[in-house]
């Protein structure tokens, strides 16, 4: 998997924010999004592991 992939679906963030604010959505907004889910997930991967597990699991968010 590429380290800068997408990890969110744009057409949905921007439809949100779109309905939620009547606001457009820069592309640079996805960028930064994946990027924080991406260190959402890297965490919870280091949570799992300390608790020795092979699963993610909610609690680890």
């Amino acid at each position: 998997m590429a380290e800068n992939e997408t990890l969110v679906i744009a057409s949905k963030v921007k439809a949100y924010i779109k309905a939620k604010g009547d606001l457009k959505c820069s592309a640079t907004v996805i960028d930064e999004l994946s990027d924080k889910v991406r260190a959402i997930c890297d965490a919870a991967i280091e949570s799992a592991k300390a608790d020795k597990r092979k699963t993610v699991q909610d609690k680890d968010i």
